[in-house]
């Protein structure tokens, strides 16, 4: 199991990196990846793109791997698609976590991974606020088509793929992210 921490994006709504915006004195982006590690240890994958030095800097010592992404410009599929590229011959499956959902815990991440019964059809997501995301488990049957995407799409459309069965963990903290300063002093 891996998990990717997206946290490539130029954050325009938030005016500068929102993944080194501090709560309670710790980046946003620290605080994924270490929620990241605490499930995943060594599995880990950090994807950068924009203010990469920084960004990178913010989870020094940083526990598995950086992955930069040249192309974050042209959205978030770009990167996901970077990150599962660099894990897809050695992993069962990954679990996508963005950097900007301030509130999820290592325990919900768990909760990802148990609820997977390991088959390649099944896909684990967090259900909240009437919607179903990040994070997300996708299985080793997702990796094609998730290495194909391109632009801001990610694989939200993989829920609604009858390939694939969809598992759900209710955890509505996860509706809590952070796109703009306002979000940040709200939280």
């Amino acid at each position: 199991m891996f998990a990717i921490v997206l946290a490539a994006g130029s954050a325009s709504r938030f005016g500068s990196s929102k993944q080194l915006a501090l709560i309670d004195g710790i980046p946003l982006v620290q605080r994924t990846a270490l929620v990241a590690a605490e499930v995943c240890g060594d599995n880990t994958v950090l994807v950068t793109g924009h203010n990469r030095q920084a960004v990178s800097e913010a989870c020094s010592p940083l526990r598995g791997f950086l992955v930069v992404n040249e192309d974050y410009a042209d959205g978030l599929g770009t990167s996901l698609a970077k990150a599962v590229r660099s894990v897809r011959h050695t992993a069962q499956a990954i679990i996508v976590l963005l950097a900007d959902q301030a509130m999820v815990t290592a325990q919900h991440v768990q909760a990802l991974c148990d609820a997977w019964t390991g088959a390649d059809n099944e896909i684990v997501a967090t259900a909240y606020a009437n919607t179903t995301g990040a994070p997300v488990l996708f299985p080793r049957g997702c990796f094609d088509d998730l290495v194909a995407l391109q632009g801001d799409s990610g694989g939200r459309h993989l829920l609604a793929d009858e390939r694939f069965q969809v598992k759900t963990i209710v955890f509505e903290p996860a509706a809590i992210d952070i796109d703009t300063p306002d979000d940040l002093l709200r939280l």
